[in-house]
């Protein structure tokens, strides 16, 4: 590159560079910006090393955005130190920097090198918690305060998860700085459009034969999916849009999941690994049971995966035009169906035909009230409400002596429902006390059909930055 002036691409007003350590999801995030795959993406380090440029939208806005190569402190060679000098320069080059963290893997001492560059610096920046998808996430996430530099989007890059919040987030920073952005109209920030909903997501799951592409197809009103006695039929994920009795979905129809010890083949092996990217891209799974053999093992290994990958869950009895005694057995499998996945306990069980059509109203229904409980927000006031009743009612043990007090409670996020109680000596808590509240929130709050976090913390574990301040 010349020395001169820092070079900005002329059809945009404002320019936001993608920065990071190696391997954190950059390059991905870039793609889903341009929608395009531009950017080379794979699991080894250091495969980006210059910055690409790129038209950019999000939502209504457009601007311009730079992936740039993994962020290293050190240079051992003389290639990372040109590295760094030009990632350095597409710094300059930006109006925002966003500052990429991966939350499965947690923040490491190079994410905080980087924080202490960019702290140095006279850009706005943002700090997005990327592969936030997942139990393992959340406390990846819950570290990403840490840094100083303001709270972290939760996103997920692969699957497109969070990009309303950082649409949010870049309208809040561009208007705090005074920066100008263009929206796709042409109209610039003091006209700002909202976002067009997004189709939910449903991702449709099961034993093979269980009826997956039979029910899409009754859903879409055509034989859009092949079907067929023989297990197996549907081999890869496939992802189609329609609209449901008004609602708009992107229904997915997966590969029927076996134990993974029946898996021999490596196409079945590819189509279930497709099938569990599906559970992970979707919003609601709805895990489909066939009738005469409900809730096998392998009906509870998916509905345990879908409740580890934090999705909202719907349970749909198919072959139900074969069942004779309909209300007793309905009642019968809603009762086992809690005994035996209690953490999910409430969660609706719906009897469908893909047959004949019957049930897909009340299908629907379970899916839209199952959605909504996902993406449910309680007050603070609320809560702490609420939580004064539960523990006078059923105070905490005091484990070895020790008294524990429940402080506080807020709500940290939704999809799913995740809450944070700020206690005394949270590593004494018992189990059967986080169920004994987490059975309460799903009473109290309707919250139905989907998992919830809860996430005990002490007062010591405080943002280092603040008491420095």
């Amino acid at each position: 590159m010349d020395g001169g002036e820092p070079r900005r691409l002329s059809a945009m007003t404002f320019t936001l560079a993608i920065l990071g350590r190696p391997n954190v999801g950059k390059s991905t995030l870039f793609n889903r910006l341009v929608g395009q795959r531009l950017a080379l993406v794979d699991n080894q380090p250091g495969v980006t090393r210059d910055y690409r440029e790129g038209e950019a939208r999000l939502g209504p806005l457009r601007f311009s955005v730079i992936d740039t190569a993994g962020f290293e402190s050190t240079c051992s060679d003389g290639l990372s130190s040109d590295i760094r000098k030009v990632t350095k320069q597409a710094l300059d080059m930006s109006d925002v920097c966003l500052f990429i963290v991966d939350a499965k893997s947690g923040i490491i001492p190079a994410d905080r090198e980087i924080a202490d560059f960019l702290r140095k610096q006279s850009k706005p920046v943002l700090v997005a918690a990327n592969k936030s998808d997942g139990r393992a996430a959340e406390l990846g996430y819950q570290e990403a305060f840490e840094l100083g530099l303001g709270d972290p989007v939760r996103l997920s890059a692969e699957h497109g998860d969070g990009f309303g919040e950082l649409y949010e987030e870049i309208n809040r920073v561009a208007f705090d700085s005074g920066i100008e952005i263009e929206s796709a109209n042409g109209t610039s920030d003091g006209e700002r459009d909202t976002i067009p909903p997004a189709p939910m997501k449903i991702a449709v799951v099961g034993r093979p034969n269980s009826g997956k592409s039979s029910l899409i197809n009754r859903v879409l009103g055509r034989e859009r999916l092949l079907t067929g006695e023989t297990p197996g039929i549907t081999r890869d994920s496939i992802s189609i849009s329609v609209d449901w009795l008004g609602t708009k979905v992107r229904l997915f129809d997966t590969a029927g999941m076996r134990r993974r010890s029946r898996v021999v083949e490596k196409i079945e092996k590819l189509s279930v690994s497709d099938g569990l990217r599906a559970v992970r891209f979707a919003e609601v799974v709805v895990i489909l049971v066939d009738a005469a053999i409900p809730f096998e093992s392998q009906d509870l290994r998916i509905a345990d995966l879908a409740e580890r990958e934090g999705r909202a869950m719907v349970v749909a009895i198919n072959k139900w035009d074969l069942v004779e005694e309909k209300t007793q057995m309905l009642r019968e499998l809603r009762q086992d169906f809690e005994l035996l996945f209690p953490q999910m306990k409430g969660a609706p069980v719906v009897a469908v035909s893909a047959l004949t059509g019957a049930g897909l109203a009340r299908l629907h229904a379970a899916v839209q009230r199952s959605y909504e409980n996902w993406n449910r927000r309680v007050s603070t006031g609320i809560l702490n409400r609420w939580l004064e009743e539960m523990v006078i009612a059923h105070p905490p043990p005091a484990p070895r002596g020790r008294r524990i007090k429940l402080r506080y409670m807020t709500q940290a996020n939704s999809r799913p429902p995740t809450f944070i109680v700020m206690c005394s000596h949270p590593r004494l808590l018992p189990e059967s006390y986080s169920r004994y509240l987490v059975n309460g929130l799903r009473s109290r709050f309707g919250l139905t059909g989907t998992p919830i976090r809860l996430i005990f913390r002490s007062r010591a574990e405080k943002n280092p930055f603040v008491a420095s301040r």
